[in-house]
């Protein structure tokens, strides 16, 4: 016996399915051990053995031979297929959405704005295909980044230069869904702009995203973007890819419609203007516009130095108020108050105001707080620039009364003219055509005329009087812009210059320094109410226009998408 046999067996070696000792494994077998487990197969069924050189299979997930399903194709770099890809022997199963399938047909004689924004708000498998892609150079179409990289410098654009939120990702939507990116899900806030498409639940996707660093206000750059885009979703045209690049770049490249000088004697006579229309004459109409001037200057030669613009509202604001109190010291019988007052209409930071209200309505709550932030900073510029000008006038023992009524004098027609010409000179400060100045011309007088006829005439309160007629201003100028297929920024802004509270703010600010704080509050909570009911006024009013235009059929998915922002 050798020492082998003499080693104890483990109690592994004693289990169920041990070979016995002398045994064999299989009949016949010199020198080996016989099978004695009830797993054993057969004689005469024993499954092939593989070809020489090849590993044995043994798992139990192994597949009969004829059963291999075949390998699915390598990557492009030569790796292996991407975890996203589609296997060869999927087949999608028939999906039905919980309230069906709804029938949406958009026409084309609806503007792409409503048509856009109508399946923004839809869920991704329920927005209708293309209607037709773009012809592109390309015989595939053109390659999904491009049409990302052109999406995202057309929304910087548009967001740069002050549109809404929601309009920036309806253009963007739109000009996707022209090159046939049909399932695109832009997201737009106050800084950052980002896409996503993905041509498949199972594909990859691809995502892209641009910082707006730059912001500047030109509407005549803002409607050329909106009428290339027009033409993007134009299924009558064939815009290419690198048609479009190339009017992007001569849009960015073209010069502002009016010269420096210009917008400084723009911003004078809107200053001017404003005086009057709270009840100055011309004493107070020369004195208010060279304040006004003499701030924008301060103000350019600020922003050439790369200050913020928190110091150039600062800085804008104390030449008219230095010079209503110098007025006021040497005893001129002119309304210093409403050289202050023409001052601050100037500067007042109405575009941004409408728009973080309209961001927070329609349900963009972070980029209409970040509006709403920068308008506060805005404001306290304003008011410190002010603030410290009439400290130094009241210590120096200027008079200045903060119970002076403006505008009780009745000037109809005296201030009718006032607000339009208030509104063109805003219109010129924004940048805008020329072909649209004359049409928000007459839109501030008619808001004025509202105003004037609800307050003054029939007793109405300032705020209920100023949302009616910003309502009014957003009606007339959503009814152009849709008629235009434009944007209906440049027939709404302007036309609200008239209805801002310059003279609630000023008056706000002197009681404050006169250390009148209960006034002072009160005062500047009517400010507050009232670019609250102007910015409030022209969204509803551009709402309300809506109904007067041809709404897609299909009504359910538009009632669904009214209630995209419900909480319950």
């Amino acid at each position: 016996m050798t020492d082998e046999d003499r080693r104890p067996v483990s109690h592994e070696a004693r289990g169920v399915y041990a070979i016995p000792r002398g045994g064999s494994a299989s009949p016949g077998g010199d020198g080996e051990s016989s099978t004695t487990s009830e797993f054993a197969l057969p004689q005469g069924m024993a499954p092939p053995k593989p070809a020489v050189g090849e590993a044995e299979t043994t798992s139990e997930f192994a597949l009969p031979d004829g059963l291999d399903v075949p390998q699915p194709p390598v990557g492009d770099a030569g790796g292996p297929a991407s975890a996203f890809s589609t296997p060869r022997t999927y087949r999608a199963p028939a999906f039905t959405p919980p309230l069906g399938i709804p029938v949406v047909t958009l026409t084309t004689d609806v503007p792409w704005q409503d048509r856009m924004r109508t399946m923004l708000r839809m869920p991704v498998a329920e927005r209708p295909a293309p209607e037709r892609l773009q012809k592109a150079a390309e015989e595939d179409g053109p390659a999904v980044p491009r049409v990302l990289d052109l999406t995202l410098r057309i929304g910087e654009l548009l967001l740069a230069g002050g549109e809404g939120a929601e309009d920036v990702e309806a253009a963007m939507f739109a000009v996707c869904r022209s090159y046939g990116l049909d399932r695109c899900e832009p997201n737009v806030t106050f800084t950052l702009l980002s896409i996503s498409y993905q041509p498949s639940l199972v594909e990859d996707p691809v995502t892209a995203s641009r910082t707006v660093r730059r912001r500047g206000t030109d509407y005549t750059r803002l409607a050329a973007v909106y009428r290339l885009v027009d033409d993007l979703s134009d299924s009558e045209t064939a815009t290419s890819l690198e048609e479009a690049y190339r009017r992007l770049a001569e849009i960015r490249r073209n010069r502002h419609p009016y010269p420096g000088w210009g917008l400084t004697v723009a911003a004078g006579l809107l200053a001017g203007a404003a005086s009057v229309l709270v009840g100055g004459d011309l004493v107070v109409f020369v004195a208010a516009a060279l304040g006004a001037m003499l701030g924008d200057r301060l103000a350019w030669l600020c922003a050439g130095r790369g200050l913020p613009e928190f110091y150039q509202f600062t800085v804008a604001a104390m030449p008219p108020a230095a010079i209503g109190v110098a007025l006021t010291a040497a005893h001129v019988d002119v309304k210093a108050s409403a050289v202050v007052t023409g001052g601050l209409f100037a500067l007042l930071p109405g575009r941004a105001l409408v728009a973080g209200v309209q961001d927070g309505l329609t349900g963009f709550y972070i980029t209409a707080s970040a509006r709403l932030l920068e308008v506060m900073y805005f404001f306290v510029g304003i008011v410190v620039g002010v603030l410290l000008i009439l400290y130094f006038g009241v210590k120096l023992g200027a008079e200045l009364n903060p119970d002076a009524a403006l505008g009780s004098v009745e000037r109809p027609l005296w201030q009718i003219g006032a607000s339009m010409l208030l509104s063109l000179t805003f219109a010129v400060l924004l940048q805008q055509e020329r072909s649209t100045v004359l049409v928000v011309t007459l839109n501030g007088g008619v808001a004025w005329s509202v105003y004037g006829a609800m307050h003054y005439t029939g007793g109405f309160s300032p705020v209920a009087s100023t949302a009616v007629a910003a309502g009014l201003v957003g009606l007339f100028g959503q009814l152009l812009s849709r008629y235009r297929y434009a944007s209906a920024l440049p027939y709404t802004t302007a036309a609200i210059g008239p209805l801002l509270p310059g003279s609630a703010t000023y008056f706000g600010l002197l009681s404050i320094a006169q250390n009148d704080m209960d006034a002072g509050l009160v005062s500047l909570s009517q400010a507050a109410a009232l670019a609250m009911a102007i910015a409030i006024g022209v969204n509803l009013g551009s709402e309300i226009s809506r109904l007067f235009l041809r709404v897609p059929s299909g009504s359910a998915g538009g009632r669904r998408a009214a209630k995209r922002t419900r909480g319950f």
